[in-house]
């Protein structure tokens, strides 16, 4: 499989997680984000090509550059849980992002659902 083909593959797992999911460079610069995350972030949204310290306040601004310095500092360190949402009841985790020699490449925001009784397990009708 080519690359081409793999990020296609990648691209639609990303594209249809329900919950919002925002990838960044190194410099903090947003490079993509999912559909959910554009209807999630609409105040602010499109995010693509945008810095974060444009869209977040000084003290999460803070928080994210401390957890990427984390994530240099070992390539085991890679996930970083940042705040519970109340309002939507869900987790917002930071996750580094590395290539396949382990070097960190960038990094990601995503969220998880706290109320795992919300779903039916293998609901197909």
């Amino acid at each position: 499989m080519s690359d081409i083909e793999l990020s296609e593959f990648f691209k639609g797992i990303i594209d249809y997680e329900e919950g919002p999911i925002v990838i960044c460079s190194l410099d903090y610069r947003v490079i993509y984000e999912n559909p959910a995350a554009l209807h999630f972030y609409t105040s602010v949204s499109p995010l693509t090509g945008k810095l974060l310290s444009t869209v977040m306040d000084e003290e999460m601004m803070s928080k994210v550059v401390m957890s990427v310095e984390w994530f240099k500092e070992d390539k085991k360190n890679n996930k970083v849980f940042a705040l519970h949402d109340k309002k939507n009841n869900m987790d917002m985790y930071i996750l580094a992002i590395r290539n396949s020699q382990n070097k960190l490449i960038g990094f990601y925001g995503r969220h998880e659902d706290r109320n795992p009784d919300s779903g039916k397990e293998f609901d197909l009708d």
